[in-house]
């Protein structure tokens, strides 16, 4: 496994895990690598310091997988209990917030100006942690 400290578009920062170099190359080339709070799919290597492991310290590469396993059982769990309305989010999400629609979970895609202008409007939104792919599709 490498982290890798990435940087959007937008300016934002974030650590993103992969098994290597190679897969992050890979799935950079393929657009699957996104910001998770913008969304925004123009991403590339921030500059990072490098992190050597002492003796004795924590962090191997099972634990980091057996990290991400969790992470993606509780999205999954989430998801499961969410209604999907695809790229139809920002819409409903404003009317749920308005009070147009019945107030429930739910997820789905949103432009980066559409989630700035629901966060701007006080609408309760956050990105998932872990990309979300239709069923059946290669992740």
């Amino acid at each position: 496994m490498i982290v890798f400290d990435l940087k959007c578009s937008d300016g934002h920062v974030f650590e993103a895990w992969f098994g290597s170099s190679d897969d992050y190359a890979d799935q950079q080339a393929r657009g699957l690598v996104s910001c998770p709070v913008c969304g925004a799919a123009d991403v590339g290597k921030a500059v990072m310091a490098p992190r050597v492991a002492g003796t004795g310290e924590s962090g191997t590469p099972r634990e980091a997988k057996a990290m991400l396993r969790a992470l993606a059982a509780a999205q999954a769990a989430y998801l499961s209990q969410s209604e999907n309305v695809g790229s139809d989010f920002a819409r409903r999400a404003r009317a749920i917030h308005d009070g147009e629609e019945t107030t429930r979970s739910i997820h789905g895609t949103a432009s980066a100006p559409e989630v700035r202008s629901l966060i701007e409007d006080g609408v309760p939104v956050a990105p998932l942690p872990l990309p979300v792919r239709e069923t059946g599709t290669d992740n």
